[in-house]
């Protein structure tokens, strides 16, 4: 063993009696302290004189001071320990985890890929981790964060900060003009709320996130939509307007079964038309209820904390994918 290392190995067991002598400077309070016998605390010190090369102590009377040579390691000392305790700290913490629930309020169309994504990406380095899941309408989501029903809630609009709760935005997606594949409107690239002014609208119910933002997008157009119908589920929305019933406003669908027309399905089959709008988008984000330090769960915090820092970067590919318009195959 080099030199050097050799010395630290001597050291290293005689830290923590180093710097409670380096506080109290008394050899037997010391020992009480640290619950050793007196005559331990002595040996450690000596052989701590001894690997270092020069005394680190001195009697004074009944007590002991510091040598200058021990006043300039002390520093040193309590660093090393403080550092070493930070690690066992994030142990323990990460031991907790595996052992612990995240609960989790989210609307539904994030079931399908943003809250997987998320949670694959925390299980990869907490496997043990147990997750509770409530989805449902975004008032509700945020009626439970607030409750204590759920520790985060993922929502869009995401929620405003506020006196007892934070909030932190993850990505942006567009909002489309869905209608059947056979509607005059449906081979355009782009298109204007005029032109669906005087067709049935399937809407979701008040109190969806979706809603309020069709809704401000009524408004900027000047008109109220005539609603045919209302849902709780975008699926059902989509699959109406794949039936000729209505046009809606939803984000990019995924592969549904009325994307692709096929003889089973007889003329059901839907198409997504960018919107001529500034709003037409939608902001999703993440909320947590401000909480003091010691009084929020471990598994919560560690959640929220990748989901901030990391959600963004892994849920790009969710605003890459919903870049081309999808129509229906033939």
């Amino acid at each position: 063993m080099e030199p050097d290392r050799k010395q630290l190995a001597q050291l290293l067991p005689l830290l923590p009696v180093l710097a409670e002598l380096g506080r109290t400077e008394h050899v037997t309070e010391t020992a009480e302290l640290l619950g050793v016998p007196q005559s331990t605390v002595s040996r450690a010190l000596a052989r701590a004189s001894a690997a270092v090369g020069t005394e680190l102590l001195v009697r004074d009377g009944r007590g002991v001071r510091l040598t200058p040579a021990a006043r300039t390691l002390l520093p040193y000392i309590e660093q090393a320990l403080a550092e070493f305790q930070a690690g066992l700290d994030l142990v323990r913490n990460e031991s907790e985890v595996v052992r612990g629930t995240v609960s989790v309020s989210f609307q539904h169309t994030f079931g399908e890929a943003t809250l997987p994504l998320l949670i694959s990406a925390f299980r990869a380095r907490h496997p043990g981790t147990g997750f509770r899941l409530s989805q449902g309408a975004r008032s509700s989501c945020l009626e439970e964060l607030a409750s204590g029903e759920a520790d985060l809630a993922l929502t869009a609009p995401v929620a405003p900060p506020g006196k007892n709760l934070d909030s932190a935005p993850l990505y942006r997606e567009p909002l489309r003009l869905v209608v059947h594949h056979s509607h005059p409107v449906a081979r355009q690239r782009m298109a204007r709320l005029a032109d669906i002014r005087t067709e049935p609208f399937v809407a979701l119910g008040r109190g969806y996130g979706l809603r309020s933002l069709t809704d401000a997008l009524f408004r900027e157009a000047g008109y109220r939509p005539r609603i045919a119908f209302e849902s709780q589920d975008s699926h059902t929305v989509r699959g109406l307007v794949s039936a000729g019933l209505g046009v809606s406003i939803l984000p990019p669908g995924g592969d549904a079964p009325g994307r692709t027309l096929r003889p089973e399905t007889g003329d059901l089959g839907w198409v997504e038309v960018a919107l001529d709008s500034a709003l037409a988008f939608r902001e999703v984000g993440v909320s947590w209820r401000r909480r003091k330090p010691e009084s929020e769960p471990v598994p919560a915090r560690l959640f929220r904390d990748l989901v901030v820092a990391q959600g963004p970067g892994l849920l790009a590919g969710l605003v890459t994918r919903a870049g081309p318009v999808a129509r229906p195959g033939r």
